[in-house]
């Protein structure tokens, strides 16, 4: 069976070739706001998840992306995996699109990454395994994974040109998923 980490990991890197190759091209697979501009190129919610155009905006992603992906698809399965993945980076675009035509109605932006969905992965993982020790990058030291995902979005959306709404999106997503999956009632077996 393929692994669908090292599948998403690929359709990101031929993606990232193709925008570097053609500049132009990562204008029509971005996601625009606000709201009417979206409209106009409906796909870019889809797209966008796996548009890179910097070489260490892919490679943050992607590492933090196996990193959480290949935990989590041993803890909750391909299924669960995939929906959570891809509905963190839908409700991630939405709330990027939706919040950006708020806040700036008489504004354009675009916005391309994984970010969303990867967020979701990390919270649901910080959820169903808060107290997993992780290493950050420039912290020698571990800390327990509910601070690095939760603090490493505070810490991201004070940058300039980050899509913490996506982020914002993508983590609720996953927060809430977490929260279902560690909930769900275990079946009953009886012989």
């Amino acid at each position: 069976m393929l692994n669908p980490i090292f599948i998403i990991i690929g359709i990101n890197a031929a993606i990232f070739l193709a925008v570097n190759i053609s500049n132009d091209l990562v204008y029509d697979i971005a996601l625009w706001a606000p709201l009417e501009y979206m409209l106009a190129y409906p796909w870019g919610i889809i797209t966008s998840m796996f548009t890179h155009y910097d070489f260490t905006h892919i490679l943050f992603n992607m590492i933090t992306f196996y990193f959480f992906g290949s935990y989590l698809l041993k803890l909750i399965g391909i299924k669960k995996f995939l929906i959570i993945y891809f509905a963190g980076g839908l409700l991630g675009g939405v709330f990027f699109v939706l919040l950006q035509t708020l806040m700036d109605p008489g504004g354009f932006a675009l916005a391309i990454g994984a970010s969303g969905a990867v967020f979701a992965l990390g919270g649901t993982l910080a959820v169903l395994m808060p107290n997993l020790k992780v290493f950050i990058l420039f912290i020698p030291i571990p800390v327990p994974l509910w601070i690095a995902v939760i603090g490493g979005g505070i810490i991201m959306s004070l940058f300039a040109n980050v899509a913490w709404e996506a982020h914002l999106g993508g983590l609720l997503l996953g927060l809430a998923a977490g929260y279902i999956i560690k909930n769900q009632k275990k079946p009953t077996y009886y012989f």
